[in-house]
């Protein structure tokens, strides 16, 4: 298949370089084009007013790969790499290895889901993929993994707009239960703003946010486990996604007293 490859941790991220040597290795064509630098959290965000630019970086990845970094958002790349870097346009986008988890209402604010995302709103699906620790560096796994998955998408492609947002639990191979389809959760943290004071003693804000609760969705069936769940007990976790916001119980709700607005 043909893959193209990003992330939001920029092009040197162990990550991103052990899934697209992964993927080569498979037999696959893969082009990366990344951020040249950490772009975490930056949700779904797009260069308006300042030109992009790219390095070609093909030496950090498998020779056959060739490899962009871009000065631009995880979005900006895999739009720059579709209408302007490749001839073709991909068969697959995938964003990551991500350092750190992507579960529940944290996919909203994900550059590695948004990658895969904008892939999607192209037209071409996606595979997020996020390893649940920010201190573990062994992305093989989750690597493997992605390879498999892969494969399995090459016989039974996914639906037109839907994105697969997989976290892989930080933990050895023989401890992982298997994979599991989950729903996406709903996390809420306390936002807790840190209050600090420089050196020149004006003051500045640190975020810093405590995870209160993961909630269920009204709108899905509580029989399917959430990710946040699924990941807890030591399961691969494969959530799809797409970007229709349109809530279905907000929509039957509304209808049901729309008519009484036009009368007052």
């Amino acid at each position: 298949m043909k893959l193209l490859v990003s992330n939001d941790d920029g092009v040197y991220a162990l990550g991103i370089q052990t899934l697209a040597n992964a993927l080569a290795e498979a037999g696959h064509e893969v082009t990366v084009v990344c951020p040249d630098r950490e772009r975490s959290a930056t949700g779904h965000g797009l260069t308006l007013h300042d030109p992009l630019r790219v390095q070609e970086m093909s030496h950090l990845f498998h020779p056959n790969i060739k490899a962009w970094a871009c000065s631009g958002t995880p979005s900006d790349c895999v739009k720059l790499a579709i209408w302007a870097l490749l001839e073709t346009p991909p068969d697959l986008v995938l964003s990551g290895i991500n350092h750190g988890s992507n579960l529940g209402t944290d996919v909203l604010y994900s550059g590695t889901v948004s990658a895969a995302m904008e892939g999607v709103i192209e037209g071409i699906p996606g595979i997020a993929l996020s390893l649940t620790s920010f201190q573990s560096r062994e992305f093989q796994t989750a690597a493997d993994f992605a390879c498999t998955l892969v494969r399995q998408l090459e016989k039974d492609p996914l639906p037109e707009l839907t994105l697969l947002n997989v976290n892989v639990p930080a933990i050895e191979r023989d401890e992982i239960k298997g994979a599991i389809i989950t729903r996406q959760g709903v996390r809420r943290y306390t936002d807790v703003f840190e209050k600090r004071v420089d050196p020149r003693g004006k003051i500045y804000y640190w975020l810093s946010g405590e995870l209160l609760e993961d909630v269920d969705d009204p709108d899905i069936p509580n029989d399917v486990p959430t990710d946040v769940q699924a990941n807890r007990e030591n399961y691969i976790t494969i959530t799809p996604l797409h970007y229709n916001l349109t809530s279905p119980l907000g929509l039957k709700m509304t209808q049901n007293w729309i008519s009484r607005l036009d009368q007052a």
